[in-house]
């Protein structure tokens, strides 16, 4: 089979840093915290009372009534980025040769935990009366932001969910560009969102002591890589890619950000939510996707990190990554923007890739906020990016994303020549 080259031709995003991918960059390049409070309710009585939420987010502004109603806010967030994704890229639909040759593949880790939660709370509420939202499967399903794009964008191509926990948006973009290369399909949108600021999921991850409590601090709570980290801060949004075959895109005069060239996935098959302690499925995910692109880590210019600031988490990742350096750190940066944007869980590596595509963009690699004391157990010559952004030609970048369950997922992106 003919493999078909996968270029990137728009982008949409949506965290704490901002309402779109300019802000969301500039933020990011600035080394900007969205780390606060809790707004969304009384966060009093949890060990963790901060997060990354949205701020100012308004739906109406590329929602219509019904998609709001009707809709979760993971979806909601979907269908936001998906609409600035399309825009950017300049697609018209109608003008393609086949609704058939335009898909969506997309990631969440939890899909409508606000709508089963709020659907179950009432429920208990009154009195067990099963008095249900009509639309509450709907809402709460995980595959409905996919089914809600295609709605929206009248693409009849390949549609689905990608679900692997904190890696899904790295499994959704390794599907799409697998779909392309393969000559399955035209265009993908692909990326992934969550919601997952909810009393539910802050007292889990709290009960899994995964999350931060620097409460008294919370702009300084994610520290990657820092002898002091103690946790993830949870973030939410979403973040959209329009993956499309270079010849297509080529046809339509489509302005082009990157390449697609590699891409992998991985089973730790060790624990529930640790990662293997040194690294195991990470560097050989890493790896068959060094293979894929036809490069070595020492061609990467560039990493953005899983690294979301647990103790273990940060030190399976580096060991696997100075295993494929093999001594030879002098080229590779890597930072972690989780640092600033808080851990979007299934939608971690959508945001994350587009920060990827920038920094080949632009030459800066984004910083990684709030590590004041390297972890001595890293090895020493690894180059990671702190406290503020640096000017750096950068034409390969490889973005690392890990789940729960053991999923490990890695892409690489490529100057686009």
């Amino acid at each position: 089979m003919n493999s078909k080259r996968v270029v990137i031709t728009g982008l949409g995003a949506l965290s704490a840093l901002g309402n779109d991918v300019k802000s969301n960059w500039q933020s990011a390049k600035e080394g900007k915290s969205g780390a606060g409070k809790i707004s969304y309710f009384d966060p009093e009585k949890f060990k963790t009372r901060f997060a990354s939420e949205l701020r100012d987010f308004d739906p109406t502004l590329r929602l219509d009534r019904n998609d709001i109603k009707r809709s979760d806010l993971f979806t909601q967030y979907a269908l936001y980025v998906a609409a600035e994704a399309m825009e950017d890229s300049g697609l018209d639909v109608s003008k393609l040769n086949s609704p058939f040759d335009a898909g969506v593949i997309w990631g969440t880790s939890q899909g409508g935990m606000n709508t089963l939660e709020k659907e179950m709370s009432e429920f208990i509420a009154n009195d067990r009366s099963p008095r249900f939202n009509p639309f509450f499967h709907p809402k709460f399903l995980v595959n409905m932001a996919s089914g809600v794009i295609s709605m929206k964008f009248g693409l009849m191509g390949i549609n689905y969910t990608a679900v692997t926990a904190c890696a899904s948006s790295n499994s959704a973009i390794m599907d799409a560009f697998n779909y392309i290369k393969w000559g399955k399909a035209k265009v993908i949108i692909t990326g992934g969102s969550d919601a997952p600021i909810t009393e539910a999921s802050m007292g889990g991850f709290n009960a899994l002591k995964a999350l931060s409590t620097r409460n008294d601090d919370p702009g300084t709570a994610s520290r990657p890589f820092d002898v002091d980290r103690d946790g993830f801060v949870m973030g939410e949004g979403a973040a959209a890619l329009i993956l499309e075959e270079y010849e297509h895109a080529k046809k339509r005069g489509a302005k082009i950000y990157g390449e697609v060239v590699g891409a992998a996935m991985t089973a730790d098959a060790y624990h529930l939510t640790a990662t293997h302690p040194e690294g195991a499925g990470a560097y050989q995910c890493m790896k068959f996707a060094l293979e894929e692109a036809g490069l070595a880590m020492q061609d990467v210019d560039y990493l953005n990190a899983h690294a979301t600031s647990t103790p273990t988490g940060d030190l399976s990742e580096i060991k696997a990554i100075a295993r494929l350096l093999d001594g030879d750190y002098d080229n590779m940066h890597i930072s972690a923007t989780k640092s600033m944007t808080g851990h979007l869980l299934g939608a971690a590596g959508a945001i994350e890739a587009i920060f990827c595509v920038k920094t080949i963009n632009e030459g800066i690699v984004p910083p990684t906020i709030n590590t004041e004391n390297l972890d001595p157990a890293i090895p020493e010559g690894i180059q990671i990016v702190t406290k503020t952004a640096i000017e750096k030609k950068v034409k390969v970048a490889l973005s690392n994303t890990f789940g729960f369950g053991g999923h490990n997922a890695s892409v690489i992106f490529k100057e686009f020549a």
